[in-house]
């Protein structure tokens, strides 16, 4: 073993401006990467022999320059290249959804509102103080998970009655349902209070108000767009695809004769842009609905969630969708007889969807812009490589899907009674014995009418207690 050297000394002072400085071992470092550089000497001639010695037994590889940098060029053609590519990922994963079936759909809504929800909470988080409150994260997925709760039920309650109404496990849940769901969101309040801890007040109450603020407008118009879905798919994929085309036009027609900024919260945004797009959504959605309305896959209500485009559905129409004649007066001919065309309303409701869909529906990505503006943020996350976030692409579409249920609701929806509805009316209006009456009315209504034979009638009648007087 080699004795230590004792005769090595140190530089104090010299005119590299170190004034008796140890060089750090950044510096140390630098110096060894860069042995030939005419940087300050922080060594002495021992170090420089040794320093020396090692830049000759480099090898050559590690001689080469580094690769320079990407152009801004070069990072716009990849980040165009991969937005384009998931594009079409994204375009076709959603046809294949569409044709597979509603319940694929539904599978869809569900994960884009959970991952939405995830992005937005994420934004407003503080990992330092979230760390020392091991709940609030916590408290964030069970108020996700009671809201999802109650909304699905609502939905299940309300399209499949028939199947939960007459079943026993399911009876109870579905009659209690909204007071169930009640008391899971006081338990979570409860223990959001219990929780709450001195000196992070301000933290915990914002995270409370954020989370009901992320519920209230992803996953409240999610639930929309879910029962658009549910009431014929036309109405999901409708308004979904009015959004898509109407950004898309958009985009052309403010890099074609765009000049007039539309507003500051998104500086590329025209004028031009926007009308442009509005007249072009406008003839999107004739075209497009003139195709859907001879589907009846599209425009029958979900009444088999096991269907598919290839089985089908079966239903009668709504008359929205049946051409119906219509007069009309021309101004300027009013000698003339009136003019007779057929048409279907449809083709009249369209021209305020697609309105909609161009005027008020961008807003909900301006609000969007404006709340990552207010966070510093570029993205909402990074779910799709060149797209960022799922919110990022859903902004425009939650508003839309909250439009599009509203005005169905209002405007072109047929209130029939349906069987669902009439067992609901039976088993909270009935007593067992009249329910037994009507079971009894309505099988010898039916053999009357030839539907079964009368066996069945003497079956039940036997069978079925007689109501006591």
């Amino acid at each position: 073993m080699s004795r230590p050297r004792r005769s090595v000394q140190f530089q104090h002072r010299g005119s590299n401006g170190h004034h008796g400085r140890r060089p750090s071992i950044s510096e140390t470092s630098e110096g060894l990467s860069e042995p030939g550089s005419p940087g300050p000497r922080t060594m002495n001639g021992n170090s420089e022999h040794l320093l020396w010695s090692a830049s000759l037994t480099r090898s050559p590889s590690t001689l080469q320059k580094e690769p320079k940098p990407q152009t801004e060029y070069q990072k716009k053609k990849e980040t165009f290249i991969t937005r384009t590519i998931w594009t079409f990922v994204m375009i076709a994963g959603f046809f294949a959804a569409m044709f597979a079936g509603h319940i694929y759909i539904l599978a869809i809504v569900t994960a884009v509102q959970i991952v939405s929800f995830k992005e937005v909470i994420a934004i407003a988080n503080v990992p330092s103080r979230a760390k020392n409150l091991p709940f609030t994260r916590s408290l964030n997925w069970y108020f996700l998970g009671t809201s999802m709760y109650f909304l699905y039920g609502e939905s299940v309650i309300y399209y499949f009655k028939h199947i939960v109404l007459v079943d026993r496990i399911l009876l109870p849940f579905a009659t209690h349902h909204r007071f169930i769901s009640f008391m899971l969101y006081v338990m979570g309040f409860v223990f959001f209070v219990g929780s709450l801890q001195k000196g992070h007040y301000r933290f915990q109450f914002t995270q409370f108000a954020w989370t009901h603020m992320a519920l209230y407008l992803i996953n409240v118009q999610s639930h929309f767009i879910m029962n658009n879905t549910l009431e014929g798919m036309i109405w999901f994929f409708l308004p979904a695809s009015l959004v898509i085309t109407n950004d898309i036009f958009a985009y052309i027609c403010g890099i074609t004769f765009g000049r007039t900024q539309l507003i500051k919260l998104s500086p590329k945004k025209t004028v031009e842009g926007f009308v442009g797009a509005w007249i072009l959504t406008i003839l999107f959605g004739f075209a497009m609905t003139n195709v859907l309305m001879r589907y009846k896959y599209f425009i029958c209500p979900a009444n088999d969630l096991g269907s598919n485009f290839f089985t089908g559905l079966h239903c009668e129409p709504n008359p929205v969708f049946l051409p119906q004649e219509f007069t009309f007066q021309p101004p300027l001919l009013l000698h003339s007889p009136p003019r007779t065309f057929h048409i279907a309303p449809m083709q009249f409701h369209i021209l305020v969807f697609a309105s909609f869909a161009s005027l008020i529906a961008p807003f909900g990505g301006f609000f969007a812009s404006g709340l990552k503006r207010t966070f510093k943020v570029k993205d909402f996350g990074e779910s799709i490589p060149g797209h960022g976030g799922i919110t990022d692409r859903m902004d425009c579409q939650f508003i839309m899907g909250f439009f599009a249920f509203m005005y169905y609701q209002s405007f072109i929806a047929e209130y029939r009674a349906s069987v669902g509805g009439v067992i609901e009316t039976a088993i909270q209006g009935l007593s067992a014995e009249e329910q037994i009456e009507v079971v009894r009315g309505l099988t010898k209504y039916l053999v009357g009418q030839g539907q079964v034979g009368e066996g069945v009638f003497e079956c039940l009648a036997g069978v079925l207690p007689r109501r006591r007087r």
